[in-house]
C-alpha cells in the first residue's frame, strides 16, 4: 500500500520451479509457491494501475549452503542446461525486475531453472 501511494514500486516474489512441476514429497511446499504465483498475478493487476509491478522469479536447484553436499548438482543434471544454478544468477533476474529496466514487466513469473520446468 505505501507504494501505490507512492505512485511506483516494485515488488519480486521468491517462487520455486516446484510451483510448476511435479516432485514426491514436496506438495506442501509446491502448494504454496502455486499460490505464490497466484498472489502475483492478483496484487499485479490490483497494484498495477497504481504504479507498483508485481512479479516472481522461480529458481530452480541452485548451489547454497541449504541443500546438503552435492544435491543441487545431482538435481541440476535434470535440467536442459545439466547443471545447478548459482545464487548470482537469481540475483541478477531479481534485481533486473526490481530496476526501472523492468518497467513494462508485472504479473510474470520468470522461470531462471536452466530450463528444468521447459520439460
Amino acid at each position: 500500500p505505501r507504494m501505490a501511494a507512492r505512485g511506483r514500486g516494485s515488488i519480486v516474489n521468491l517462487g520455486s520451479v516446484l510451483g510448476a512441476i511435479g516432485a514426491a514429497g514436496t506438495a506442501a511446499y509446491a502448494g504454496s509457491k502455486v499460490a505464490l504465483e497466484g498472489m502475483t498475478r492478483a496484487w499485479a493487476a490490483e497494484y498495477g494501475p497504481r504504479g507498483v509491478r508485481v512479479n516472481t522469479v522461480s529458481p530452480g536447484p541452485i548451489r547454497t549452503p541449504i541443500w546438503p553436499a552435492g544435491v543441487a548438482d545431482t538435481v541440476g543434471k535434470s535440467t536442459i542446461l545439466g547443471r545447478a544454478g548459482e545464487d548470482h544468477e537469481i540475483a541478477a533476474v531479481i534485481a533486473f525486475l526490481a530496476s526501472d529496466r523492468a518497467s513494462y514487466v508485472t504479473g510474470a513469473t520468470i522461470p531462471v531453472d536452466g530450463g528444468r520446468s521447459a520439460i
